[in-house]
């Protein structure tokens, strides 16, 4: 069980920091000279480390990646460059919806991650991405998020989408 979990997490990770990385990707190509821009881009830069652990995880570990990759291409993309074609207080809004997913789900993997003390490593570096990830949320309210016209709607259907990405790439 151990070892599928932690396949399963490394995995599911890496599936979700690059799906975050293609995101800030689609903003950051709709949203240049924006006041945002270099705000977005701090966030991808994050992404960009949390990303780089997890490939070299997978490597250590010999963890396949997620079947879903080119999905998680094209759609983070298109989400990220959605999102900010509705402006920038929507693109925030798509950041506060995926990052309070990513909240509860690296909390959920941190409370297994307790009973494996031999993992502890991996568990301080998920509680460090989390963190930022936390901060980036923090970041997207106090730039508005919640002003955007479209906030219930996009919260309601971004973090849809980020919990059914994690579940499918848990497993595919």
């Amino acid at each position: 069980m151990t070892k599928r979990f932690l396949e399963q997490a490394i995995r599911v990770n890496h599936a979700g920091e690059y799906g975050a990385k293609r995101i800030y990707e689609g903003q950051l190509a709709v949203l240049k000279n924006r006041p945002s821009y270099s705000k977005v881009k701090h966030m991808m830069e994050q992404e960009l480390e949390h990303l780089s652990y997890f490939e070299n995880e997978m490597v250590k570990r010999r963890v396949r990646p997620s079947l879903l990759t080119p999905l998680w291409h094209v759609g983070g993309f298109v989400l990220g460059a959605a999102t900010a074609f509705l402006g920038e207080r929507s693109a925030f809004a798509c950041t506060v919806a995926v990052e309070e997913v990513i909240d509860e789900h690296y909390k959920s993997q941190l409370s297994e991650l307790e009973n494996i003390p031999q993992e502890k490593l991996l568990a301080e570096n998920i509680e460090k991405f989390r963190q930022e990830e936390l901060e980036h949320k923090n970041t997207s309210l106090e730039n508005s998020a919640e002003e955007s016209p479209l906030y219930p709607i996009l919260h309601t259907v971004v973090s849809n989408i980020s919990k059914l990405a994690i579940k499918i790439a848990e497993k595919i």
